[in-house]
């Protein structure tokens, strides 16, 4: 079982540290996974086995995020995310083997895209409730920021440089460098010291020893007894599912009327919006209290950007509202990463958050899934220039032809989040949720950590 600390060292530069070297490696796997995926197409030409890979990687984080949750409460967190990171870089060691062997198959990406999930679903949830460990609670949106940050520079660098480097050094170099690169994470969490938290009541009583199947199901029972949370763990839920099934039609619609530069216009434009978005809130900390309307109010900003990016069969207005929805999903994430971090005491949150990280990935493939037929069978034959809303006020708004079916399904996304950030918005368990449910992390708390502050490992 895990050790007590009750000295935690709260500072922002052991989270740097950690934080670092997770973004170097996720820059390295992020390089791999766009090779393979040019190489996958280079062996089949066929699209099937990008979803296939898509699932594989995906089917462990649902299965396994319960479990792994359990996981991060009972042992020791840093050695956890150590065991994990240095898994995962035995799996692209063994990619590399067979690569330079040449005997990589199609099946053998597969494989290593789910063994490298099943190790990433045992580290997130200990990374993640290693943060309020290690970061000041008046902090935790900045931190939120920055792990933001982080993800906007991973879109904007990640395409362009594979791109560079497939050409010139092909995917065995790619991979190379992605082994590489798990040096920077695993050497970062041999260098820094995360406490371990205090054992709190919810567990159980002193002495008692939970089975891993029922620390399985506590996250969700957790949450069941907090409506406040709950609410709002289902509010993102319907966030997401929107998001994901408008997101994933961005390219074809960009591409009905545009060009390939344009659709690099258009995701360069979100991840700038992502960077910025990042830098605000990581600067400016969010609002003291109210955090959870800045969630909402944000969420329904965000939302209107899909009005405008399927207003016009035009890459300006597609860029603009690229502009607005990522711009503002930053600051929406880090301020409910704040909120959830106060509210949850830190020794259960593996659990609690591996509820939330299951319910995220398991909708993205059903949104996946539903979008393209959407898109193909239903909304673009009915704004087609003989379709049934081909002479409606509908076809005058957006006009028809290709790619306009997908425009209509933005803006009637745009309208779902909208009804669905009013609807979160009139109920008082969410709306009240910050004064409801009290704060695990203390100001208290906060002064006696203070100081310990040695990032050095024990």
């Amino acid at each position: 079982m895990q050790q007590k600390d009750n000295h935690a060292p709260k500072n922002m530069r052991t989270f740097f540290v950690i934080w670092g070297g997770q973004l170097i490696s996720i820059v390295g796997s992020g390089l791999t996974g766009f090779g393979m995926s040019v190489w996958i197409f280079a062996q089949t030409g066929k699209a099937t086995p990008f979803a296939l890979s898509a699932l594989f990687y995906n089917l462990p984080r649902i299965i396994l995020s319960p479990i792994a949750g359990s996981v991060a409460d009972r042992f020791n967190r840093r050695r956890i995310m150590i065991l994990a990171d240095s898994a995962a870089a035995m799996v692209t060691l063994g990619g590399v083997a067979l690569l330079f062997s040449g005997s990589l198959q199609v099946w053998h990406i597969y494989l290593i895209n789910f063994l490298s999930a099943v190790f990433g679903t045992f580290q997130e949830p200990a990374y993640r409730s290693s943060i309020t460990m290690l970061v000041p609670k008046k902090d935790l949106t900045r931190a939120g920021g920055i792990e933001q940050m982080g993800a906007a520079v991973q879109s904007i660098l990640i395409p362009v440089l594979a791109g560079l480097l497939y050409a010139s050094i092909g995917l065995r170099g790619i991979i190379l460098i992605d082994f590489v690169t798990y040096f920077f994470a695993v050497g970062a969490l041999l260098i820094v010291h995360i406490p371990q938290p205090k054992q709190t009541t919810e567990v159980g009583r002193e002495g008692e020893k939970p089975s891993m199947l029922r620390d399985s199901v506590f996250g969700w029972s957790y949450l069941r007894r907090r409506p406040g949370l709950f609410g709002l763990l289902w509010y993102y839920a319907i966030v997401n599912f929107f998001l994901n099934i408008s997101g994933v039609l961005f390219g074809p619609m960009i591409l009905s009327f545009g060009s390939e530069i344009d659709l690099g216009i258009a995701q360069m434009a979100g991840g700038a919006a992502m960077l910025l978005g990042g830098i605000l809130i990581s600067t400016w900390g969010g609002p003291k209290n109210h955090k959870i309307w800045g969630v909402i109010a944000t969420i329904t900003l965000s939302s209107i950007g899909y009005t405008i990016a399927g207003w016009r069969a035009s890459i300006y207005f597609v860029a603009v509202g690229q502009f607005l929805i990522l711009f503002f999903i930053p600051i929406s994430a880090a301020l409910s990463q704040a909120v959830w971090m106060v509210k949850v005491p830190p020794d259960i949150q593996g659990r609690v958050f591996s509820i939330r990280a299951m319910i995220a990935y398991s909708i993205i493939p059903v949104s996946n899934l539903l979008a393209g037929p959407l898109a193909d069978q239903v909304f673009e034959p009915l704004m087609a220039k003989d379709g049934a809303l081909a002479n409606s006020f509908i076809a005058n708004l957006l006009g028809t032809g290709p790619g306009r079916g997908i425009g209509l399904a933005f803006v009637i996304s745009s309208l779902f989040l909208v009804i669905v950030s009013i609807l979160a918005f009139a109920s008082p368990r969410i709306r009240r949720l910050e004064t409801e449910i009290p704060d695990a992390i203390t100001d208290e708390t906060e002064l006696h950590s203070e100081a310990a502050a040695s990032p050095l490992a024990d």
